[in-house]
């Protein structure tokens, strides 16, 4: 389904050195994995005998017991289209290996060998087996049938493929797993058996994740139990479900047992970054090693999708994340400008200033610049300039600011000029119509640049990555400026960045600021209605920039069709993140995904022409970076997806 696999962790109860239980406990786990749906099954190490058996791995009782448990286990998951990785000692040509097996639908698939063997400390596994690196056989005989052995095996299962790697694999220098991802493995198993000590688990955690990012791949760990052998050490049955380094799972006790664990992986997410950032494939050419392609057929998505979609996938949960990444972004933000001010030797940066977010948030860019550089705040001139829409509220809340923040204030009304402006070109004034708008956006810029001129300073832009988009700002207007400081803050990022940044301010200026979030956004280019009330409203036109802020990530960072947003829309939008998050129809995000698909492709030739302004985030729309699209390019491809789905 759109690229998702459900992948599960179990950690079976187990009794040291009884596979008649250990197998009922195993098909109990396999059993409740397949009923969740999951189609990918890890167990932990030597789960069909118990990881702490010692010397009794020599026994020949023990051995064929384990390979009976795999029999009956074979027989009872025929059925079932479920990968599973069960952990199990094996003779191999005269010597013992640590392996996992791996099984679809009642067939052996393959047999891996733990490459690297501890022996060290509390672990003396080199007493019993041998080192998977050193298996020279590429094939056994097990349970009748002839089966492909080694540590180059990837289970290619179309979209998915395997690779498996044991326990100590992962904390050697050169993981077995960084080659079998090389080798185009996009999920890794690792069957382990750790131990818990103190400050392990968060070791552990970490090592999972950064091998994961590393590799962009899905990770899915899982360790032996809490009812192993407690003769000297206790063991935890941690499991972890990684995605390119973002936790998506993990288990919740210190020492845990008798559970499963699943979580639902995007293949898709996981081959766009390989496919977008080149160092991987570079990698692959340098580093390759041959690797043995299993095949398997692919499996069918039996659900239900379990995935978190963040409404706001710009804007970090919780207030303590949310608040410092703010701060790291405001002060990359300040860092460009400071750059660009001093590079163009500029001791004036000149903002518009109409009392919306926007402006709001480039005016506090622009003030804490001033203040690292040791500047005269007056050196910050903010322009206020009221037309024919401005209301009172914004009115007064621009003018506030500029007074509590200290910045040289001038305002300059545009109404005249711009009836002056309709009288030279024989423009009805009565006709608010987009020449009467984009008037009013360009006598704006007008007065800045000649006010940035005459003070020998430079336009600061106050427009967004959101704005830019949609392409909802005046060509030649707000769309230009000197330095743009707001260029990658998307729309939803720019209110949590205003809210953060408030709580480093006086009141008087905090107070403002709350006021400057609770008012609508607009651009105040038409008329207000006949009490001063405003009557345009920009996402009663464009839609919710929550949506278009939604779809543009998944659009842009991960190259999803409309399909998949689409799916991932309804699945975010369908309940409340935050108190007050309001509830979308389906029919309510099409609409609005259709509309973000016609503007952003007939937008692009403003995007082509943008002022210089500093990247803070994975997205960015500069046509000298990150984002390269003909001005021409054609939106039928997707407009055509978007009206099938509302067909």
């Amino acid at each position: 389904m759109f690229g998702f696999v459900k992948v599960a962790t179990a950690v079976p109860s187990v009794k040291v050195a009884d596979c008649i239980y250990n197998k009922e406990q195993v098909l109990e786990k396999i059993n409740e994995a397949y009923t969740k749906g999951a189609q990918v099954l890890c167990l932990p190490e030597l789960c069909l005998t118990g990881y702490t058996c010692g010397d009794l791995f020599y026994q020949s009782t023990l051995l064929e017991a384990a390979k009976l448990a795999l029999k009956d286990i074979l027989e009872a998951t025929a059925s079932m289209e479920l990968l599973i990785a069960i952990g199990m000692p094996l003779m191999i040509e005269d010597e013992l290996y640590n392996c996992a097996v791996i099984i679809l639908s009642g067939k052996i698939l393959g047999v891996v060998p733990k490459s690297f063997v501890p022996n060290y400390n509390e672990f003396y596994e080199k007493r019993w087996f041998a080192l998977g690196t050193e298996c020279l056989a590429r094939e056994m005989d097990l349970l009748g049938e002839i089966v492909p052995v080694g540590v180059d095996l990837i289970f290619n299962m179309g979209e998915l493929k395997i690779g498996v790697e044991l326990c100590e694999d992962v904390w050697t220098p050169i993981p077995p797993s960084s080659f079998l991802a090389l080798g185009g493995a996009n999920v890794i198993l690792n069957l382990s058996a750790s131990n818990e000590v103190i400050a392990k688990r968060d070791y552990r955690k970490e090592l999972i994740r950064q091998q994961s990012g590393r590799l962009m791949c899905a990770y899915v760990y899982v360790s032996a139990g809490g009812e192993e052998s407690t003769t000297d050490l206790v063991f935890s049955g941690h499991s972890l479900i990684v995605e390119n380094g973002s936790l998506k799972a993990e288990s919740k006790q210190l020492i845990d047992s008798d559970y499963v664990m699943t979580a639902d992986i995007d293949l898709e997410r996981l081959q766009k970054d390989r496919m977008k950032y080149k160092s991987f494939g570079d990698s692959r050419k340098c580093y390759h090693q041959p690797m043995r392609m299993i095949q398997a057929k692919a499996m069918k998505w039996r659900g239900p999708l379990e995935v978190h979609i963040a409404r706001k996938p710009f804007v970090p949960h919780g207030v303590e994340t949310r608040d410092k990444r703010c701060e790291d972004i405001f002060a990359l933000q300040v860092a460009g400008l400071k750059k660009r001010l001093t590079h163009t030797q500029s001791k004036h940066a000149i903002i518009g200033i109409s009392g919306g977010l926007d402006s709001t948030l480039a005016l506090l860019v622009a003030v804490q610049a001033f203040d690292d550089l040791g500047w005269d705040r007056k050196g910050v001139i903010g322009v206020t300039m009221p037309g024919f829409g401005t209301t009172d509220r914004t009115y007064e809340n621009a003018l506030e600011l500029m007074r509590e923040l200290g910045i040289t204030l001038r305002e300059i009304p545009i109404a005249d000029a711009c009836r002056q402006h309709f009288k030279d070109i024989n423009h009805d004034e009565t006709i608010h119509d987009i020449t009467y708008e984009n008037t009013q956006a360009r006598e704006r810029t007008k007065i800045l640049m000649n006010v940035a001129n005459q003070c020998g300073g430079m336009v600061i832009g106050t427009g967004d990555l959101s704005e830019l988009a949609l392409g909802w700002c005046t060509y030649n207007g707000d769309h230009m400026s000197m330095y743009a400081v707001n260029t990658s803050v998307p729309k939803t990022l720019v209110r949590s960045l205003v809210r953060t940044i408030s709580k480093r301010q006086s009141e008087a200026v905090r107070k403002t600021l709350m006021d400057v979030l609770d008012t609508p956004v607009s651009p105040e280019l038409l008329p207000l209605g006949k009490n001063g009330e405003m009557l345009q409203k920009t996402e009663d036109t464009v839609g919710p920039y929550e949506l278009h802020d939604f779809f543009l990530y998944y659009m842009l960072r991960f190259g999803f069709s409309p399909s998949k947003i689409y799916e991932l829309a309804k699945i975010a939008f369908s309940v409340e993140e935050e108190e007050g998050d309001e509830i979308y129809r389906h029919e309510t995000i099409l609409k609005w995904l259709k509309t973000f698909y016609r503007r952003f492709f007939m937008q692009q030739f403003k995007r082509s022409c943008l002022p210089d302004g500093p990247k803070i985030g994975s997205i960015c729309l500069s046509p000298r970076g990150d984002w390269r699209m003909p001005s021409d390019a054609s939106s039928n491809l997707w407009l055509t997806e978007v009206e099938a789905l509302e067909s």
